[in-house]
């Protein structure tokens, strides 16, 4: 088995072993597509709350390094964007296509998620808020997109109300109610 099987078997096991079950406890009204999403939307404020940090605290002296920033910001912000707009393909009860399309987007992340721990750790005080700022904006964008693979389950069927079925209601009546 080679190290690329490994990898994939164990992107497997958390999504199916870790998120899914997770997942199939949320409410039927709050599907784990909606809830990646919004883990997305907040790894957005993260992001941006690191960046608004770093130029507060570095005195915001340094153009270019403040526009590289932002811009890779706004990366995020068009990935979110095309996320919004391909939530539609997935359909209750059918495969999850993100399962397959983000498959690259989650390996890629772990790591890069382990690396920004492992920097936010060891940055001088002054910097470290910001970092653990784009820490924390790491970690719940891995939590958003494996929640977003998961399986969406499919709808349950609803029963049929019939009214001839349910049990009547009745009403107490006192003895003194009917005296004469």
């Amino acid at each position: 088995m080679s190290l690329g099987d490994r990898i994939m078997r164990i992107d497997s096991w958390l999504l199916d072993e870790v998120c899914q079950p997770v997942a199939d406890r949320l409410p039927e009204r709050l599907p784990a597509l909606e809830v990646g999403m919004s883990f997305q939307l907040g790894s957005l404020v993260f992001s941006a709350a690191s960046i608004i940090a770093v130029f507060v605290l570095g005195g915001m002296t340094d153009f270019t390094n403040m526009a590289f920033n932002v811009l890779v910001w706004c990366l995020c912000v068009t990935f979110f964007i095309g996320l919004s707009r391909m939530r539609v393909l997935v359909k209750p009860g059918q495969p999850n296509p993100f399962r397959y399309m983000l498959q690259g987007v989650r390996l890629v992340s772990i790591p890069f998620t382990l690396y920004v721990l492992y920097q936010a750790y060891t940055t001088p005080a002054p910097f470290s808020t910001a970092m653990w700022f784009n820490a924390l904006s790491n970690i719940v964008f891995v939590v958003g997109l494996y929640l977003i693979s998961c399986q969406s389950r499919p709808p349950k069927a609803r029963q049929r109300e019939d009214i001839w079925a349910r049990a009547p209601h009745l009403r107490e009546v006192g003895t003194n109610s009917f005296s004469v």
